[in-house]
């Protein structure tokens, strides 16, 4: 069985989020698919079916995601990598349609730059103004506002450059996850960054950022996800409103770090892009 390893939200290898992909007839087991994700020992493995499209130049797919201990209902960066697997080896179709249990359909498509342009539903946070007290020990830095959406408690920083230097309490992320069922992610404006911290975190084009994030999920198997487009769903959309702006990059500031281009688009939907760079190609033999 053929496996790829690609990195998203990256040009280079070794920088962005790294995912495996497999492409599939007919799905495997659900205990099987948990288990090469657990092998794989990655964020993310993916697992693609091609189903009928009945739309010409598209191709259909139903997609699945597996952290190494569970399977999650969104992934971002391995919806990336998939997709880049697919056009690179699979399809000629100018888009591909993912369809997503209780999400519906992940619309994509590549640009002649290489650019994957995925258009997702918004998941846009709310402001939290009474919010659990364990939030306060989360990290080891200030912050001036919470959020919270489907996925995670965003706490917004006093800086960017807290959010790159921030210590997390992985043990009260992973209570606050199990007794609330979701994440955490810290941001705060890219702006607000000491340009010496800026030359450590990224390359020279560190002006083109808006905003700063890193993301954290234990509870998943996660303790810092490299790169979560999933979670820029809900990140880009409270930048754009506190930025006034419908154009956005954001920076995944942990140690890989990635970047990604987000555009608001009307009936609350958003399309983030990013690039990727295959890494491996592989057979693994599971019975």
């Amino acid at each position: 069985m053929k496996m790829y390893q690609v990195d998203a939200f990256s040009r280079e290898l070794f920088k962005g989020n790294p995912a495996a992909v497999l492409v599939l007839d007919q799905w495997l087991d659900d205990a099987k698919m948990q288990n090469i994700a657990l092998e794989n020992n990655l964020a993310e493995t993916a697992f693609v079916k091609k189903i009928a499209s009945t739309q010409e130049n598209v191709d259909s797919y139903e997609i699945r995601w597996f952290t190494p201990t569970v399977e999650v209902d969104f992934c971002g960066h391995a919806t990336l990598a998939s997709a880049f697997v697919l056009f690179k080896d699979f399809t000629q179709a100018k888009t591909i349609h993912f369809h997503v249990k209780n999400l519906g359909i992940f619309i994509i498509r590549q640009a002649e730059d290489g650019k994957i342009e995925m258009n997702f539903p918004v998941r846009k946070p709310e402001k939290l103004v009474n919010y659990p007290a364990l939030l306060n020990q989360v990290i080891d830095r200030p912050f001036k506002e919470v959020y919270i959406n489907a996925q995670a408690f965003i706490l917004v920083c006093e800086s960017a450059q807290d959010v790159i230097e921030a210590t997390p309490n992985l043990t009260i992320i992973r209570q606050l996850a199990l007794e609330h069922h979701i994440s955490t992610a810290i941001t705060a404006n890219y702006d607000d960054l000491d340009l010496t911290i800026t030359a450590q975190a990224n390359s020279s084009q560190h002006h083109e950022y808006d905003y700063v994030a890193r993301y954290f999920a234990p509870q998943k198997g996660i303790d810092e996800d490299p790169v979560t487009g999933s979670m820029h769903t809900g990140l880009a959309p409270l930048w754009a409103e506190k930025l006034g702006k419908t154009q956005l990059i954001g920076y995944q500031a942990s140690l890989r770090g990635g970047a990604l281009y987000c555009s608001l688009l009307p009936e609350n939907r958003i399309e983030i892009s990013g690039y990727a760079k295959l890494y491996m190609q592989a057979d693994i033999f599971v019975d």
